[in-house]
């Protein structure tokens, strides 16, 4: 029987999918093998009727620059004792291929053990895809659909911030990033947002309603001092991952709950949430500003892959194939600037836990500095008397304080 590689997509889209399957599919082909596309990720390969497809070039040709995924996604994470190797065995399966997130990626990594303890001969190796660009890749190395998704994002937040601009009014947006704040700091840094909000950026403070909400006031009224009436804060919805369910259920939004008790946060819209929280406290503020809610997150994971991406994903399936004629398994395939291949093993980036270790925003590189010292509209301690036309207490505005940085500290 000829031999088989199998592609399996998991969690949720990103631009750049297809280009994969595409990649990883034309080269494998040339090479004699055959291409076994997985349907339903690791919940059908487990399954006792895998749902799949044997691939053909004219398949991968007709893919490779579209967004979303010709193999169905799922984000069902398999225990060991759910493992079944008669899928490989039926199918002489000589390579795994998983395309997915950090979930994925700790499955990958559960699953190549097992593997190797029932002695199949088998390789797995890993494509990092998310558009939340929270994989523990080399500094300077991007996710695959992160530079996509972004694009977008920055196409729709500038229509936005031009609405803001014609109507005199502001808009607060909610960006998707699960709990790292990359895309919501991408987009709003290429918007020139006068407030941008990430979860990183509390590495000094606890995390609470309170403080996301007097972050975008001190912007509103920042902004009415230089006599602009409009404007657009981003704020990342990592920063629920950092919250306990007090703080949650605090909002006093009615929520649904699942099964361990715990808000069910994909239910509701996160930029309804803090816009709420927004005009409550300008009410009671007394100050007269007229803000609406956006949420920025399922329209960004299947549009179609900007140039950057479609390169990116054509090197990272590719690149699979060098990583399978060298023998390397359970890890990551990764490439620098100048076009190498190197395996990031996932063992060297797992937690305690055996899940791999997301990778946040770093708040005090020069580039994050230099946007929030820089880029943002906010009170500080020069602002304090003139900011009392619209605040009585504007230290509780104070973006450095709220934050408690050091308004002189400089790393660049």
């Amino acid at each position: 029987m000829k031999e088989s590689v199998a592609i399996l997509c998991a969690g949720g889209p990103a631009p750049g999918i297809n280009t994969v399957v595409s990649s990883v599919t034309k080269i494998f082909l040339q090479n004699g093998y055959q291409v076994i596309g997985i349907h339903g990720g690791y919940k059908s390969l487990f399954a006792e009727e895998p749902v799949y497809d044997y691939l053909d070039w004219e398949f991968a040709d007709a893919i490779y620059s579209k967004g979303g995924s010709a193999l169905k996604m799922s984000r069902y994470k398999p225990r060991d004792d759910e493992f079944r190797k008669e899928f490989f065995e039926k199918n002489n399966v000589r390579l795994l291929v998983t395309i997915g997130g950090d979930d994925t990626a700790s499955t990958a990594l559960r699953l190549s053990r097992w593997l190797e303890e029932k002695n199949l001969k088998l390789v797995t190796i890993h494509v990092p895809k998310t558009i939340d660009n929270d994989l523990p890749l080399p500094e300077g190395n991007p996710t695959f659909g992160y530079h996509s998704a972004k694009e977008e994002g920055v196409r729709i937040v500038n229509t936005i911030y031009e609405d803001a601009r014609t109507s005199g009014t502001w808009f607060v947006v909610s960006a998707m990033g699960r709990e790292a704040g990359h895309l919501a700091f991408g987009i709003g840094t290429a918007c020139h947002l006068p407030m941008i909000i990430i979860p990183e950026m509390f590495n000094k403070t606890k995390i609470t309603f309170e403080k996301i909400t007097n972050l975008i006031i001190s912007s509103m009224v920042k902004r009415r001092l230089l006599g602009i009436d409009y404007g657009v804060a981003i704020v990342s919805e990592g920063v629920f991952h950092f919250m306990n369910d007090e703080e949650i259920i605090g909002t006093g939004i009615n929520f649904t709950y699942d099964d361990h008790g715990h808000p069910e946060l994909g239910n509701v819209s996160k930029s309804h949430i803090f816009n709420m929280l927004v005009q409550q406290k300008l009410k009671t503020l007394k100050i007269k500003v007229k803000s609406r809610p956006n949420e920025l997150g399922y329209e960004l994971r299947c549009c179609n892959p900007i140039a950057y991406d479609l390169s990116y994903a054509t090197h990272l399936g590719l690149g699979v194939y060098r990583l399978f004629e060298k023998g390397e398994t359970g890890c990551m395939i990764t490439i620098d600037r100048k076009g190498n291949v190197s395996p990031l093993y996932l063992k060297d980036v797992e937690d305690e836990t055996g899940k791999v270790r997301p990778r946040l925003v770093n708040i005090d590189s020069n580039k994050c500095q230099l946007v929030y010292r820089n880029n943002l509209h906010y009170i500080t301690k020069q602002d304090y008397k003139a900011a009392k036309k619209f605040v009585q207490n504007p230290e509780e505005f104070d973006f450095f304080k709220i934050l408690e940085w050091d308004e002189n500290f400089s790393t660049y």
